[in-house]
């Protein structure tokens, strides 16, 4: 039986469309206007989800660090604590961006990164959670999510196959609807670095769905993942990837996400089945340039037909050449000209 896990109105998993997840995350930069216009976008698009991510920040970071200087391009505050507050967004904002998400039919979920977090994600509502890479580890919040019994996307960046596993039995005591996604966490992640085969080696090892998370450039990674398999797939999205901010180089644009979508579904349409078919479509053009056996000589009729007297040659609509054989030691019934088609009755000579 086929794995599948609703998510929303949306089927996911095997024998499905790939769930495209747009992953705006703090893209937004504590932005209103831009937090909608990435939804907007990720709609237009085609994508399935855009997702954000959700933090409270003095939950997830001790004192020292919240006030360590913080300086540097992508730096939104003097402080890291100030810095990352900036990347939040007000409450009242995440309802509003809901109701837009919900109006243009594009499912919004978010990643919590703390308890109260996810808390907050319940009331409003979302079809499921997703855990980063960061958090894979975080085994009591993984447990305390999932007792929010919504499917849960899992990434797992940064950890070891034991580390996968223990996260995997901790939700699982919960509950099954759970997809792994293959990740490695550099940015940008180098090609050398993907091991796209890991999605197979996790698919075996905890018989769940797998995904990709990719932070390569481009979305060549990406589309080969949905050959292998993939059930989903998130990739960073922007606005504009010369933005201020942690996430905006290693993102897609607007068009890059475009044509991920259409690429995409483009391999999903030629994927197909397993069975091997002799299409309809192709008999034209195996009859132009398939060969069949011909005649190297005049033969008469009453003759008896010897190797010498056949070649192989184009068109394709005669004796296929695999028959050459059957014909040695045939009487000739008829005669045949130099250089034609033997005609088919010839093997029943």
């Amino acid at each position: 039986m086929e794995k599948k896990i609703a998510i929303g109105s949306r089927l996911v998993g095997e024998g499905e469309p790939c769930y495209i997840v747009a992953e705006a995350g703090v893209n937004h930069n504590g932005d209103l206007g831009m937090a909608r216009r990435l939804i907007e976008e990720s709609q237009k698009c085609g994508a399935d989800a855009v997702k954000f991510q959700k933090r409270t920040v003095e939950e997830i970071l001790i004192g020292e660090v919240l006030e360590r200087s913080y300086t540097g391009r992508n730096a939104l505050g003097p402080t890291y604590g100030e810095h990352r507050r900036k990347l939040e967004l007000d409450s009242d904002v995440w309802y509003e961006l809901s109701e837009l998400a919900q109006t243009l039919d594009i499912s919004f979920f978010a990643s919590p990164w703390d308890m109260q977090s996810a808390d907050f994600l319940e009331e409003l509502g979302v079809p499921a959670f997703k855990i980063a890479s960061a958090d894979l580890t975080n085994l009591p919040l993984l447990e305390y999510i999932a007792k929010k019994d919504k499917p849960m996307l899992v990434s797992t960046g940064m950890s070891s196959m034991e580390e996968v596993a223990e996260a995997i039995e901790r939700v699982q005591k919960v509950h099954n609807d759970i997809i792994l996604l293959h990740c490695v966490s550099t940015y940008p992640c180098s090609n050398e670095d993907v091991s796209l085969r890991v999605m197979e080696t996790l698919r075996r090892r905890f018989d769940v769905l797998i995904g990709y998370s990719g932070h390569e450039r481009g979305i060549a990674i990406p589309c080969a993942a949905v050959a292998l398999g993939a059930v989903v797939i998130e990739k960073h999205f922007t606005l504009d990837r010369t933005l201020p901010g942690p996430d905006h180089a290693a993102s897609l644009e607007p068009q890059g996400l475009e044509r991920l979508v259409h690429y995409t579904r483009m391999i999903e349409s030629a994927m197909g089945d397993e069975e091997k078919r002799f299409l309809d479509a192709e008999r034209p053009i195996r009859d132009r340039l398939a060969k069949s056996v011909v005649t190297r000589s005049e033969v008469k009729k009453g003759t008896v037909i010897t190797e010498e007297m056949l070649a192989i040659k184009g068109p394709g609509t005669g004796i296929p050449p695999g028959k050459l054989q059957q014909l040695y030691g045939k009487i000739a019934r008829v005669d045949l000209e130099q250089d034609r088609l033997v005609p088919l009755e010839a093997l029943d000579w």
